[in-house]
C-alpha cells in the first residue's frame, strides 16, 4: 500500500492474460470503475500509475491495462478484452460495473473516446463518461477501427441499439479531455477541435489545458535511459498529473 495516498495496488490478468493492476482504498465498494489506457509503447501501465494513484486516493477504482499497440490488430482485442474485463469484474475489486469510465493517454485517448461513440459495436453498452488525455480524435480509434470526429457526426444516425427504442438514437455521454499546452508530441489542437466538434452536436464536453508536455498530463517525463516515461517532480509535470487525476475523478462522479 502506497503510505502517502492510502490505496493498494492489486495485480489482476484479463481473459487471455494482459497484466492489469487495480487501484483502490481498503474497503472500497461500490466505487466508480475508471478503465485506464496507455499510450503507444507495448504492455506500459506503469506509466499510468502516478495519476491512477492520486485517482483512486480520491474515491474511485482505477484499472491500468496493458495492451500492444504493435498487434497485428493494432492492439483491439487487447483493449476489448480489459474493457470486458472491468465490466465483469470491476466488483471484485470494489468498483460498480455500472459505472464505468473509460479513459486513455495518447493513443489511448482515441480508443476511449470512441466506446461512446460506437454502441453498435458493444451490444448497445455503453460507459458513463469517457476521458481523451493527450489525444488525437482525427485517426482510426484502436478499440473501433474508426475516426471518432466522423462517428461523432454519424452518431445522431446510430438506430436499432440494444436497449433503446426503435428509431431512438442515444443519448450523448460526457465527455473531458486534457491537453498540455506545450505538448510537442500531440498539438493541442487535436482536442480543440474534438472539443468544438462535441460542442457543436450537443455532447457535455470539458476541456482542461494545464501548461505542460505530452508526458506531464500523466505527471511524468520522458526517461531516455529507460526508453519510456517514469514520475516527475518538475512542477509542470505535478500539477499535470494532478489536473488529470481530478479530470478522471470527476468524470467517475466520485467523492473523496
Amino acid at each position: 500500500m502506497s503510505v502517502e495516498t492510502g490505496v493498494t495496488r492489486t495485480p489482476a490478468r484479463t481473459a487471455t492474460g494482459k497484466a492489469v493492476d487495480v487501484y483502490g482504498r481498503p474497503g472500497a465498494a461500490g466505487a466508480p470503475a475508471v478503465l485506464l489506457w496507455h499510450g503507444m509503447g507495448p504492455d506500459e501501465r506503469e506509466i499510468v500509475r502516478p495519476v491512477a494513484e492520486a485517482a483512486a486516493a480520491q474515491g474511485v477504482v482505477v484499472l491500468a491495462a496493458d495492451w500492444r499497440s504493435d498487434a497485428a490488430d493494432r492492439g483491439m482485442a487487447h483493449l476489448l478484452d480489459s474493457l470486458a474485463f472491468v465490466r465483469e469484474r470491476a466488483a471484485e475489486f470494489g468498483g460498480d460495473p455500472g459505472r464505468v469510465v473509460v479513459a486513455g493517454w495518447s493513443a489511448g485517448a482515441g480508443a476511449a473516446v470512441a466506446t461512446a461513440l460506437r454502441p453498435d459495436l458493444f451490444d448497445g453498452w455503453r460507459p458513463a463518461a469517457v476521458v481523451g488525455l493527450a489525444g488525437r480524435y482525427d485517426v482510426p480509434a484502436r478499440t473501433t477501427g474508426s475516426v471518432p470526429l466522423k462517428d461523432l457526426a454519424d452518431f445522431t444516425g446510430l438506430t436499432g441499439i440494444a436497449g433503446l427504442t426503435a428509431g431512438t438514437a442515444p443519448a450523448p455521454v460526457p465527455v473531458r479531455l486534457v491537453h498540455g499546452t506545450v505538448d510537442d508530441q500531440v498539438d493541442i489542437r487535436s482536442s480543440w477541435e474534438f472539443a468544438a466538434a462535441l460542442q457543436g452536436h450537443g455532447w457535455p464536453v470539458r476541456l482542461d489545458e494545464p501548461r505542460t508536455d505530452h508526458a506531464g498530463v500523466l505527471g511524468s517525463e520522458f526517461d531516455p535511459a529507460l526508453g519510456r516515461l517514469r514520475p516527475s517532480t518538475a512542477e509542470h509535470a505535478l500539477e499535470g498529473g494532478r489536473i488529470t487525476a481530478r479530470a478522471l475523478v470527476e468524470a467517475a462522479g466520485a467523492t473523496a
